[in-house]
């Protein structure tokens, strides 16, 4: 379903600027309900998909350490407010004994496939984990979010450093000696982002 061809959606994005107290038919708006459904088809996109229609292809591997890919960007979109969600995700895993690995790009799609929806962010990361943990069996998979949420940081408090992290860990990940290695890992990576 493309929100583009949605006549409801635009004609509801004309009502809320006419209601907002502008003129949707002056020449900087004209055209702004058609571009927001667009841009729904790309915000929203999630809705349309499930992770097998993304094809997360995997390979065989003898390897038996923990695989961590640090810094997926991600966009998401607030539930509560329909504010953008802003932020990076963490995912880690330890083959199981399938023996199953996932090419890094996947990881990638996965975090994508879920944040294309209203979310809150204990949801999301919770969702990633889960179908990581669904598509390889691994010992354990570890997912952390850390994200700015501008319906804090652009209205009601207002602030502007808030970040808020979320942890999934999942199977062996649990284990101290596991958790702080996925911890450690994050952490030297993570310092290098900036929201």
């Amino acid at each position: 379903m493309s929100y583009a061809k949605n006549p409801i959606i635009v004609e509801a994005v004309y009502n809320i600027l006419k209601q907002l107290g502008d003129d949707p038919e002056r020449d900087g708006l004209i055209k702004t309900p058609e571009r927001v459904a667009r841009a729904y088809d790309e915000w929203f996109s999630g809705y349309h998909k499930t992770i097998k229609d993304i094809n997360v292809s995997t390979f065989e591997t003898d390897y038996t350490g923990m695989i961590t890919e640090t810094g997926i960007r991600l966009y998401s979109t607030c539930e509560h407010h329909l504010a953008p969600i802003i932020g990076f995700a963490h995912i880690g895993y330890i083959p199981g004994e399938e023996k199953r690995a996932v090419g890094l790009s996947k990881l990638v799609r996965i975090v994508e496939l879920h944040s294309r929806r209203l979310q809150i962010q204990e949801q999301l990361t919770q969702q990633i984990a889960e179908d990581i943990r669904y598509i390889l069996k691994p010992l354990g998979v570890g997912v952390q979010i850390t994200a700015m949420h501008m319906c804090m940081s652009s209205r009601g408090v207002r602030d502007q450093d808030n970040r808020t992290t979320t942890t999934v860990l999942l199977g062996n990940f649990d284990q101290p000696h596991v958790k702080e290695e996925f911890f450690n890992t994050i952490r030297d990576n993570a310092n290098r982002l900036t929201l």
